[in-house]
C-alpha cells in the first residue's frame, strides 16, 4: 500500500457536485492498493499515519501525532498512485490491486484508523471525484506499507 499523506486545515471530497465526506483540521490520505497487499498492509499503515509526529506542538516543532491532536482523516482512493511511469508515455497500472480486493483493503484500513479513535471520513471508492485540499505547511508524506511492491 502507498499513501500520500497530507495534513490540512479542512479537506472535502466531492461526488457529482455533492460533498461526501469533509473534516477540518487533521490529514487527507490518498490511498492505493497495490497487487499482493494483505489486511496487515493496511492495519500496519492506519496505525503509521495516525501516530506520525507531524503536527506542531507549543515549541513549533513537528512533534504531535493525529492521535494527539484529536484532529480528523479523510482517505480517498486513488489507484492511479500506482501508475509507473518508467516506461513510455502512458502510466502502467500493473502493480495495482483488483478492484474487488482494493475496495476491501480500503474499507479495512478505514476500520483500522476509526479503531484507533480518529475521527474518519471518506470518498467513494471508484467514483470521479474532486478533492479539495487546504494543505497546511505544506506538509506532504508518502508512506509506504513494509511488505510494498510500490517502493
Amino acid at each position: 500500500m502507498i499513501a500520500v499523506v497530507q495534513r490540512v486545515k479542512a479537506s472535502r471530497v466531492l461526488v457529482d457536485g455533492k460533498t461526501v465526506g469533509a473534516i477540518g483540521p487533521g490529514l487527507n490520505v490518498l490511498l492505493g492498493v497495490a497487487d499482493g497487499d494483505d489486511p496487515a498492509d493496511a492495519e500496519y499503515l492506519a496505525t503509521k499515519i495516525a501516530n506520525l509526529r507531524i503536527f506542531e506542538d507549543e515549541g513549533g516543532k513537528m512533534n504531535r501525532s493525529l492521535i494527539d491532536t484529536g484532529g480528523q482523516m479523510i482517505v480517498v482512493s486513488q489507484f492511479t498512485l500506482l501508475g509507473d511511469c518508467r516506461k513510455g508515455r502512458r502510466p502502467s497500472f500493473v502493480n495495482a490491486a483488483e478492484p474487488q480486493t482494493a475496495r476491501q483493503l480500503y474499507r479495512h484500513f478505514i476500520d483500522a484508523v476509526k479503531k484507533l479513535g480518529i475521527d474518519t471520513q471518506k470518498g467513494r471508492f471508484g467514483a470521479m471525484m474532486q478533492v479539495e485540499i487546504v494543505n497546511d505547511g505544506p506538509v506532504t508524506l508518502l508512506v509506504h506499507s513494509p511488505l510494498s511492491t510500490t517502493s
